[in-house]
Parts: C-alpha cells; sequence; structure tokens
C-alpha cells in the first residue's frame, strides 16, 4: 500500500463567486463587502481563525463594523454564524452560493434596470451630493421606489432629501416617513411640495411660540397635545395672541400648564364666536356685570323676603300695651 503525501501551497488569489458579485455585492455597504472578502481569503488559505481586533486593524473599521457584516451576511444566508461560547466567540461556515438561490426578484431586477436609467443615476448622485457619503443598495432602492411606487419625478426625490437634511433627519427611514405623508396629501410636484414645506414651517413656528410661552420643549410635545395645537391654530383659526390669553387664564387658575383646560376655554371662545383681545374683554364685562346682577337680585329677594315676614305677623296691641304699663299684674 502507498502513501501519498500532498503538499499544501497558498494561493496567491482568492476566487469569488460570480453569483456574489452580480447578485450580493451590488446592495451590500462598501465595509460589509471588505469583511466578507478578508473572510474568505482567510478560508481559502487554510487559516484557523482571525481575531476581530485583527481584522479591524487591517481594514480600518471599528469592531462592531465587523460584527455587523457578519450579522449581515449570516442573514443574507452566505455564511453560519455559531456562537462557540458567552466569550464572544464565534465559528464561521462558508456556505455554498448556488445560483437557484440568487436569482433576483421582479423587484430586484426592476431596480437594476432603473439604475441605468439617466435621470435615475443622475437624482442618486445628488442625494448623494446632498448627503456627502456614498448610497447603499437598499438606500437607492428606496429613492427608486418613490420615483415608481409614488411617481416623484426625480426633482421631487432631490427636493424631499434636501429638505429632509436641512432639518438634521437624514436617515432614510425618517425620510421615507416624510414621502409616504406626501403621497397621502397627493404631493406630486416641487411647487406643490414648497407649499406643503412652507405650511409646515410656519405651522412649527407657530407651534414652538406657543410651547415656549408654556415652558414646554417641542421634544416633550405627545401626539394628541400636537392634534389640539393644530385644532386651535388652523381649526378654530385663532391668531396667537388669543391662544396666549386663553394659557394665561389656565396659569391664572390652575398656576400649572394644563392643554385640556386651555382646550376647553378655546373650545368656549370658538362657540361664542370670540376672535379677539377686546371681545375677550367685553365678553369679561358682561360676565361679571350678570355675576353683580345675580348678587343684587338675591340680596334684593332677601329683604322683600324679610320684609313680607315681618308684615305677615298679627300682634295684639291692646295687649303690649297693657303689657307695657303694667296693667296685666
Amino acid at each position: 500500500m502507498s502513501t501519498f503525501v500532498l503538499k499544501n501551497k497558498a494561493l496567491n488569489y482568492t476566487p469569488v463567486s460570480n453569483v456574489f458579485i452580480e447578485q450580493y455585492m451590488p446592495k451590500a455597504r462598501g465595509e460589509f463587502v471588505k469583511v466578507y472578502l478578508l473572510l474568505l481569503k482567510q478560508n481559502m488559505n487554510g487559516e484557523p481563525g482571525i481575531g476581530s481586533e485583527i481584522m479591524a486593524r487591517m481594514l480600518n473599521l471599528l469592531e462592531s463594523d465587523i460584527m455587523n457584516a457578519l450579522h449581515y451576511w449570516n442573514e443574507e444566508g452566505l455564511i453560519k454564524l455559531s456562537p462557540l461560547d458567552r466569550l464572544g466567540n464565534f465559528s464561521i461556515e462558508f456556505l455554498p452560493l448556488d445560483s437557484e438561490k440568487a436569482i433576483e426578484s421582479e423587484e430586484d431586477e426592476s431596480i437594476l434596470n432603473s439604475l441605468t436609467e439617466p435621470d435615475i443615476t443622475s437624482m442618486l448622485k445628488d442625494v448623494e451630493k446632498i448627503l456627502s457619503r456614498t448610497l447603499n443598495y437598499k438606500e437607492m432602492q428606496i429613492c427608486i421606489e418613490w420615483n415608481k411606487k409614488f411617481l416623484f419625478t426625480t426633482e421631487l426625490i432631490t427636493l424631499l432629501v434636501e429638505y429632509c437634511a436641512s432639518k438634521g433627519k437624514s436617515h432614510f427611514r425618517y425620510m421615507d416617513t416624510v414621502a409616504s405623508a406626501w403621497n397621502e396629501k397627493n404631493v406630486r410636484t416641487v411647487s406643490q411640495a414648497q407649499t406643503l414645506i412652507a405650511k409646515e414651517e410656519d405651522k412649527w413656528k407657530k407651534i414652538k411660540e406657543i410651547l415656549k410661552y408654556l415652558g414646554i420643549k417641542n421634544t416633550d410635545l405627545m401626539k394628541p397635545q400636537e392634534d389640539m395645537l393644530e385644532k386651535w391654530l388652523f381649526i378654530y383659526n385663532f391668531k396667537l395672541e388669543i391662544i396666549q390669553k386663553a394659557c394665561d387664564r389656565c396659569f391664572q387658575r390652575l398656576n400649572r400648564a394644563d392643554f385640556k383646560y386651555i382646550d376647553s376655554i378655546l373650545t368656549d371662545w370658538n362657540k361664542n364666536n370670540i376672535r379677539t383681545v377686546t371681545d375677550i374683554e367685553l365678553k369679561d364685562i358682561n360676565f361679571k356685570k350678570a355675576q353683580g346682577n345675580k348678587t343684587f337680585y338675591k340680596n334684593q329677594n332677601q329683604s322683600n323676603q324679610k320684609i313680607k315676614n315681618f308684615r305677615e305677623k298679627n300682634y295684639d296691641y291692646d295687649a303690649l300695651e297693657r303689657e307695657l304699663l303694667g296693667w296685666d299684674d
């Protein structure tokens, strides 16, 4: 029986599946691709393992980036990440990339086709300039969905991103919420969006003034309170000075800010068509007069009742006289 001794020599290259390049790499973040390729190289060379600290230093990343990448590829089904202990050690198994598993969905195919359209690619470049960073595949997909699903023009999408970024909200989850709100309000043009933005900014400017008057930070505002503020401003159409007058009354009577109490005051004023400070003052004067009249009539009735009671009594004046003169003795 013969024995064959094999001499293994590490390859100077790392074979990468075309399936990975064509299907997985385009939609993954750049740092995730770097982590996958480095681990693939280690695996192909027969290395027993590598530490996250070394990987982070080699790739100029954070250790948290390494773990995020591993969890991402695990969810995508390219590797199997299994914990070995409670100290943060894992085993990594590379899974086969068969073409059947990586067949594009119709949606992905549509997205990739859209990336060949000049207007779409130009819009995506503008978005990247606004955000000062490169978009990942998921973010590009969201932008394209706004165009295909909501029928937003590329100019409208650029305006949306610019508007959100100006508010310090550059996360796509927030921007997608704004896009959905615009879609519900049937915003389809840049002009419509600019009108809506102007209204929103005016609304929040007024709301912030009211909250500042009440000594409340806008970050503490809850949805029911926001709804009340919008009702005062846009359903009742009260000016700020009238709302502030209602706030003053709330503080005078409760010594604190109470939205429900302020709402009851403004609801009453709206019902009685109180629109100006003069109307409020006139209402106060009439209220005091009415209260004064009630007090007067109440006192008058009490006096009349006393007189009536006095008159209704029957006295025997002859008996009173005899009693006073002592004749009864």
